[in-house]
C-alpha cells in the first residue's frame, strides 16, 4: 500500500536548525557575509542588513530561498552606497 498523503509540515525546531545553518553558511562560505541577520517570524524568515552590492544581495536571497525551501523568505537587505560623492561638502 502506498501512502499518498502530503508530508507533514516541517517542525519549528527543524526550521531553527535550518536558519542557524544558513547563518553559518553565509558567514563562513564564499560570501563571507557577516552583515546579514536572520529572524524567525512565525514560519517565515526575515533577512535584514546591509551588503556591498546588488549581486551580493541577490546571491544571499537566492541561497536563503533554496536553503529554506517550503518557508516564506522575506529579503529586506539594503545595498550600501559606495559611489564617490558628486559634489564637494560645504564647511561653513
Amino acid at each position: 500500500m502506498t501512502d499518498t498523503s502530503p508530508p507533514p509540515p516541517p517542525a519549528a525546531g527543524n526550521l531553527d536548525y535550518r536558519v542557524a545553518h544558513l547563518a553559518e553558511r553565509l558567514a563562513t562560505g564564499d560570501l563571507g557575509e557577516l552583515g546579514v541577520r536572520l529572524e524567525l517570524r512565525g514560519d517565515a524568515v526575515l533577512l535584514t542588513g546591509t551588503v556591498p552590492s546588488t549581486q551580493c544581495r541577490d546571491d544571499i536571497c537566492h541561497l536563503a530561498r533554496e536553503e529554506l525551501a517550503g518557508h516564506p523568505v522575506h529579503c529586506d537587505i539594503l545595498v550600501a552606497g559606495t559611489s564617490s560623492p558628486d559634489h564637494g561638502e560645504d564647511l561653513t
